[in-house]
């Protein structure tokens, strides 16, 4: 149970800064690319890679920490689901160059986020 606590609190904050964050749409305009969102990810998966860095070469860090940090708050922080739903809205409204772009950009930010996040734990280890 407390497992299932600390997942659901840790999703609870990230999910709030999620919609915080996503509100980057209404004052910052790319291509008609959704930036709030995009930036979500980016740095979702730069946490994540720095999360799982860190705990990954911390003695002393336990299952309890990795469920809160990564599981909960960058679970709740990052949105597979609106980034899909964001790219068919945008092939709907006949933005087929900023999908391409929105999902290259995406895919391939994310993975050097969690890279530059994996990297970065390592000055705190």
């Amino acid at each position: 149970m407390k497992q299932i606590l600390l997942i659901g609190f840790g999703g609870f904050l990230g999910s709030i800064a999620r919609y915080l964050v996503s509100k980057l749409n209404i004052v910052w305009q790319f291509y008609n690319i959704p930036m709030g969102t995009l930036v979500v990810n980016i740095v979702g998966s730069l946490l994540i890679g720095f999360f799982a860095g860190l705990l990954a070469h911390n003695i002393t860090s336990n299952e309890n920490l990795k469920l809160f940090l990564i599981t909960g708050i960058c679970g709740g922080f990052t949105t597979f689901s609106a980034f899909a739903f964001e790219n068919m809205q945008l092939i709907q409204n006949g933005h087929n160059v900023a999908a391409i772009i929105y999902i290259s950009v995406s895919v391939f930010l994310g993975i050097i986020a969690v890279i530059g996040g994996l990297v970065l734990s390592k000055s705190f280890i």
